[in-house]
């Protein structure tokens, strides 16, 4: 047990007792058993002293206490960890993972602010909490006895770790190696920049979303918006596209997305350029081209409950834009990712696009985030990325 036990307050625990790791600083009525310090392991409890979890603390961060588990008699120590970690990648195997996925997602895995991504014999590490960096070593350790790896990258460069009174930094947690390599995602030849690249240095949780294009983009011309570098356009051409338009306002991503479709026999039919979405759009309407496939992956045009209004407004006019390019039976495939855009707001907006577009849609599927992205329905956090892939008709 730990010595200090964090006490919360009446009427701020059903959250908590239905699942819920965080705790706020604002939810807690004492802390007994002295003043842990900023990572330190403590209790949590009910005001008759009922245990409700254990976890590790951080004064400084808004969120208190983000609990690691809610059995009393689990130590939170170098077994806990390793047990943890080889759960999610058994959990994955189970769902057919093995070469690149995320191994460990957060919340979502029950090791908040912790996340793993693999590429091949790479991993990469995020530590996004006072508590989870203290433990860092340890989960490096583990990573080199349960998966012997060529190398482990870090991350850290996110701005939420200042919030946790952290610096935000990267580099190698082992050995030194390339970090620009090769890999293969389901048949596509796409080449992986752990240092310059987004996040981790790859959207995973895109894997199964990918294969949706499979059928629809055979002798289709597709148009990806927010094309990064590459991964949609390379697999519309793979599923048997005759021409793929990417655009991206990132001169990087463009050259990545271009260095992406050398390496792939069926990249000659990829054009990149960089380009805004919200000025070329509408001038191409005006000009009348058209397209059989559309793909909308923007950015999360809001990352706080506050801006959602300027985001629902942003979301609509792209898509009343790609509406407007697709021929009649054509598709789009339209994606948010922002966790405070709803299900039912994106719904809704995209639909009122369709209508200001005159435009009927009907859908085909609606997409989430990849299996090895869990989401868990008591934490609402861990569903952010929903899509739907839609015929225009």
């Amino acid at each position: 047990m730990s010595e200090a036990v964090v006490i919360l307050k009446k009427g701020k625990m059903d959250r908590i007792v239905n699942g819920h790791p965080w705790i706020y600083g604002n939810e807690i009525d004492a802390i007994t058993g002295g003043q842990p310090d900023a990572g330190a392991i403590v209790d949590v409890a009910m005001k008759n002293q009922k245990f409700l979890g254990r976890g590790y603390f951080n004064p400084k961060s808004q969120i208190a206490v983000r609990l690691l588990t809610r059995n009393r008699a689990e130590k939170i120590d170098e077994d806990f960890f390793r047990t943890r970690i080889v759960a999610c990648r058994d959990y994955r195997k189970k769902l057919g993972y093995n070469e690149n996925y995320r191994v460990v997602f957060g919340e979502g895995d029950s090791l908040p602010a912790l996340v793993i991504d693999k590429f091949h014999d790479v991993f990469v590490l995020q530590t996004l909490s006072f508590g989870m960096e203290r433990w860092k070593e340890v989960i490096v350790s583990i990573l080199k006895k349960e998966f012997s790896p060529r190398g482990i990258y870090e991350r850290n460069d996110v701005p939420v770790r200042k919030l946790e009174g952290l610096e935000e930094r990267t580099g190698f947690l082992s050995d030194p190696f390339a970090t620009t390599f090769n890999i293969d995602e389901l048949g596509v030849r796409l080449q992986i920049d752990l240092v310059q690249g987004q996040k981790t240095g790859f959207f995973l949780d895109q894997k199964e979303n990918r294969l949706a294009l499979k059928h629809i983009s055979e002798g289709a011309e597709v148009l990806d918006c927010f094309c990064y570098t590459g991964s949609f356009s390379l697999f519309a051409a793979a599923f048997g596209a005759k021409y793929v338009t990417g655009i991206d306002v990132s001169e990087e991503a463009v050259a990545q997305a271009k260095q992406n479709a050398s390496l792939n026999p069926f990249g000659s039919v990829c054009d990149f350029q960089c380009a805004n979405a919200f000025d070329v759009l509408p001038q191409w309407v005006k000009e009348k081209k058209s397209f059989d496939v559309v793909i909308l992956d923007p950015p999360a045009f809001t990352k706080s409950r506050s801006g959602i209004e300027s985001a629902v407004r942003g979301y609509k006019e792209i898509n009343l834009r790609a509406l407007k390019l697709i021929r009649p039976g054509g598709f789009l495939l339209t994606f948010s990712c922002s966790h405070f855009m709803s299900e039912d707001i994106f719904q809704k907006l995209v639909s009122e696009a369709a209508v200001d577009a005159h435009r009927m849609v009907r859908q085909v599927a609606f997409l989430s985030q990849s299996k090895d992205h869990p989401i868990v329905w008591n934490i609402p956090e861990t569903n952010y990325l929903k899509g739907f892939l839609l015929q225009v008709l």
